[in-house]
């Protein structure tokens, strides 16, 4: 369902899974770009997101509260852990131009050291609460499916709101 892919959370790492994939650490602001030989972003998330598929491996369909470690968000608990890891690089990564690492350790996604994970969580309640109050209005000329909002709705692919250029 479209909307439940664009609901975004944050993935806590897998459980009795080993350690999180390396990658390389976020570039500063204000320094050069990367070189043609340094992994984009997207390709550094893509990266995280195979390793941690390969570590589900048969449990790909389980949902995600059993299968990751530390899942906060009630309402995301149930999604299949694979979509999960969708949902987080499509849906927070992309939408806020960032790695994994800007919100998890690279070694423990699970923690909960991080602020941005933690603001992340924040987050995506009140962007569930705006869904549902989008789902529930009358007079809009939308159907009530093709309402829902995600964090590119403001984001835009900067981390501050106040940032993105519509």
């Amino acid at each position: 369902m479209r909307s439940r892919f664009l609901i975004t959370l944050l993935v806590c790492g897998v459980a009795g899974a080993p350690e999180a994939p390396t990658a390389p650490v976020e570039q500063p602001a204000g320094t050069a770009p990367r070189t043609s030989a340094e992994p984009s972003t997207q390709e550094i998330n893509d990266r995280f997101e195979q390793e941690i598929a390969e570590r589900i491996v048969g449990r790909e369909n389980e949902p995600a509260g059993k299968v990751f470690k530390n899942m906060r968000i009630e309402w995301l608990k149930t999604t299949p852990a694979r979509q999960l890891l969708d949902i987080m690089n499509a849906g927070y990564a992309r939408a806020l131009g960032v790695r994994c690492t800007h919100c998890h350790l690279e070694r423990d996604f699970s923690s909960d050291d991080k602020r941005p994970k933690r603001a992340a969580r924040e987050m995506a309640t009140m962007h569930h609460a705006i869904n549902q109050t989008l789902r529930k209005m009358k007079d809009l000329k939308s159907e009530p499916g093709d309402r829902p909002i995600n964090c590119a709705t403001c984001h835009r692919g900067q981390t501050s709101p106040h940032d993105a250029r519509p």
